[in-house]
């Protein structure tokens, strides 16, 4: 175990990816049992996400999958990664993540994201549109206040029962992100493994623009990225799989699939991918965290190392359940979280 990856809390993000052979139900009940076996290997935090009309992904309602996560946990920290503040408006998020902290106290995090709908369709059922993006910081400031009761919006109303509780807030970097972050006190989530120049960048311009505020004393990096681990290189590859054909289909035919097993997408490697699906798709395979344990424990201490970060934020999605398990559970090894992991 690395001394710098034991300094760094490690949390697990899961997108309810959905499976072939399996809906979108079945995939939220297993980001629940996966939040269970989570939290039994130590893990500090677990979190959901957001996405709307997405065919391979069933996680829609964060704040409402984060309630079921929340009920069937004990001691995991349970979040979001991330709700998409311009997609709603501020009042509704308060009251949401106030009802969440009031059920299970001490243990919600309030993670914001500045994306909104990403085709003009989904834009126009959320009644949204591309510029509520431009307005994230004062949307930011409009639900923080909700919690404060310094919002000067609407001056007579109240959030209730959110005034005056302090759920911990995050956000999650994207091209401006990080500056946001840092003048509203904020901790910040930035995933951009594949970019280690401009993740060390943006963290470095985080730190130093960073003003303390009632939310957080100092500045507060979380990296988060794709980790797999696996008993051998080609093991790990093999989990990667899944997601980058997926990814590799989306980018070349417009409609984002369900996870495929590997044994399906090692055939396609072999006759079956075009020129164009097999350069997305190899792309996709490359600038992650994969391998041993020893190769993957290494790669972490790198990128502490180098950031300071002050937690990793992993997300593996792949077909194999079971393999993803034993991926958790060897990460959870190399850092020492438990003794189960052990």
């Amino acid at each position: 175990m690395s001394s710098l990856i034991a300094s760094a809390r490690l949390s697990v993000l899961d997108r309810s990816r959905t499976r072939e052979g399996f809906d979108g139900p079945a995939a939220l009940r297993d980001t629940v049992r996966l939040a269970q076996q989570v939290e039994a290997l130590g893990y500090h935090r677990f979190w959901v996400s957001e996405h709307h009309s997405v065919p391979g992904v069933a996680g829609s309602a964060p704040t409402v999958l984060a309630a079921a996560v929340a009920a069937a946990t004990s001691t995991i920290r349970v979040g979001t990664g991330g709700v998409m503040l311009p997609n709603h408006q501020p009042l509704v998020v308060a009251e949401q993540f106030g009802v969440l902290e009031s059920l299970f106290p001490g243990r919600i995090d309030m993670g914001l994201g500045r994306s909104v709908g990403f085709t003009d369709g989904i834009r126009r059922a959320l009644g949204r549109d591309k510029k509520d993006a431009e307005d994230f910081a004062a949307q930011l400031d409009e639900l923080l206040g909700w919690f404060t009761g310094g919002q000067s919006v609407h001056p007579q109303v109240h959030a209730r029962p959110s005034e005056g509780l302090r759920i911990p807030p995050y956000l999650l970097a994207t091209g401006e992100g990080a500056g946001i972050a840092a003048r509203a006190g904020l901790p910040l989530v930035i995933g951009d493994l594949r970019g280690r120049d401009r993740l060390l960048a943006a963290v470095e311009g985080y730190r130093r623009d960073f003003r303390p505020s009632t939310w957080s004393e100092r500045p507060y990096v979380v990296v988060a990225g794709t980790v797999a681990v696996a008993a051998t290189e080609e093991e790990a590859r093999r989990l990667l799989m899944p997601e980058a054909w997926s990814m590799a289909y989306s980018r070349t035919h417009g409609s984002f699939p369900p996870l495929l097993p590997p044994e399906r997408i090692e055939a396609l490697e072999r006759s079956g991918m075009t020129a164009k699906e097999r350069g997305f798709y190899e792309s996709g395979l490359v600038g992650h965290i994969a391998g041993t344990e020893e190769q993957v424990a290494d790669a972490l201490e790198t990128v502490v190392k180098e950031s300071g970060a002050d937690e990793v934020l992993v997300t593996t999605s792949t077909y194999d359940r079971a393999a993803l398990l034993d991926c958790l559970r060897r990460l959870a090894r190399i850092a020492g979280l438990s003794a189960e992991a052990a």
